[in-house]
């Protein structure tokens, strides 16, 4: 994966898992999902809010650890705030 791309799982109500990386590029993020490792990356145009919180997680980690700046950490939040405004932190 590429540096501006975080990956993470996200298990689905029924039990199954779902790969998930986002990209970020060009100021926006990009959501993909595939069911197992040899199908085809999906794009998402409206990846749900467990989604995001899972990429503010990350960023948040990889803040942490000196791998992103710390301005991009409000950025996600900044995101999810115009995309789901009635979540809160």
């Amino acid at each position: 994966m590429a540096k501006a791309e975080i990956g993470f799982e996200r298990t689905l109500d029924d039990g199954s898992v779902r790969q998930v990386y986002v990209a970020h590029n060009g100021g926006k993020y990009r959501f993909f999902a595939r069911g197992r490792r040899f199908d085809n990356w999906e794009a998402e145009a409206e990846p749900p809010i467990e989604d995001w919180l899972e990429l503010l997680d990350c960023v948040r980690r990889r803040v942490a650890r000196r791998k992103l700046m710390p301005e991009e950490e409000s950025r996600v939040i900044a995101c999810i705030r115009s995309r789901f405004p009635r979540h809160e932190f």
